[in-house]
């Protein structure tokens, strides 16, 4: 056993039986004489239920995830000049649902059904994939411990971050734009006067100029309230990971406390049936040593009466 193939079938492991697989692996380790592996072995962490999840599609559906990778590593290839984006675009949006089902299925049948937010996890995860290749290389890996996410320049599918500038947000905009496509903002003035053959009266303008900011406004505070109940829910069952593997940690050693108590008792007792055994065989020797001198005796009193009768008869000599 090495390292990979120990972290392989590790991270393929339920998070509910991780640690006892994890205990198994160190103690084998250890048992072939190698401390050092039982100590990366033991040093390896439990993975959240949705990197746990991604991690199954590696072993369970590698073929429909490396086309979505291969699909993320064309359109980050596309971006510089913006060409294909929109097929690539597409294709991405194909392969990405039914993988995230597909996650949420492997995890039902391994006994593990997900939650909402664990759900929504793979997407984000999966997604970050198709962004950045480093990320991409360790959901292939199938080692993921937690859930990832894209924090960088935003391509299609990523919300910008609430609060940013409009200098930051026309930056993003600009940048998930194909090269030569104009704002859509700078084209629905024009579409209203074709459409209708003039343009909106100045109440119009100032009216619509004037609700922007409170929908911005209500727009940016409803994504900051999404964020903070995505970062709330995944404090939330970290700390139900963390509760659940305490607790396994705690089954496992009452477990080892319990046949190692075994082991004692039986210890205990074959100390006892050797020292009945011992007890017996001692009191067999005396006997037996008893006997032997008794015999001496006896053959000692027949030598002497032998010799005193050969003594007193000379015909005896």
């Amino acid at each position: 056993m090495d390292f990979t193939s120990a972290a392989d079938e590790l991270y393929g492991v339920a998070p509910t039986g991780f640690v006892a697989a994890r205990t198994r692996l160190a103690k084998a380790a250890r048992s072939a004489g190698d401390p050092g592996l039982a100590r990366r072995i033991g040093a390896l962490r439990r993975p959240a239920p949705a990197a746990w999840a991604v991690n199954l599609l590696a072993r369970g559906a590698a073929g429909d995830l490396a086309a979505l990778l291969d699909a993320g590593a064309a359109l980050r290839a596309a971006w510089a000049s913006g060409a294909g984006l929109a097929d690539l675009e597409r294709r991405r949006t194909d392969l990405l649902a039914p993988l995230v089902r597909r996650a949420a299925d492997l995890a039902s049948e391994a006994g593990q059904p997900l939650r909402e937010q664990a759900v929504r996890e793979i997407e984000e995860t999966l997604l970050a994939a198709t962004v950045d290749a480093g990320t991409a290389e360790r959901v292939r890996e199938g080692r993921l411990t937690r859930p990832q996410s894209h924090t960088g320049f935003v391509l299609s599918g990523f919300p910008a971050e609430p609060g940013a500038s409009r200098t930051a947000k026309a930056t993003a905009l600009r940048r998930t734009r194909p090269a030569g496509a104009e704002p859509a903002e700078a084209t629905r003035p024009r579409a209203a006067v074709r459409s209708t053959g003039a343009p909106p009266s100045q109440d119009e303008v100032r009216a619509g100029r004037a609700g922007e900011p409170a929908k911005a406004d209500r727009a940016g505070k409803a994504e900051v309230a999404r964020r903070r109940l995505g970062r709330a829910e995944r404090v939330l069952a970290e700390r139900e990971e963390r509760a659940a593997e305490a607790a396994e940690t705690l089954r496992a050693a009452s477990g080892e406390v319990g046949r190692l108590r075994r082991a004692l008792e039986r210890a205990t007792a074959e100390r006892d049936a050797a020292g009945r055994r011992a007890e017996r065989a001692e009191a067999a020797r005396e006997r037996a040593a008893e006997a032997v001198r008794d015999l001496r005796d006896a053959v000692e009193r027949d030598t002497r009466h032998v010799r005193s009768r050969a003594a007193g008869d000379p015909g005896l000599k």
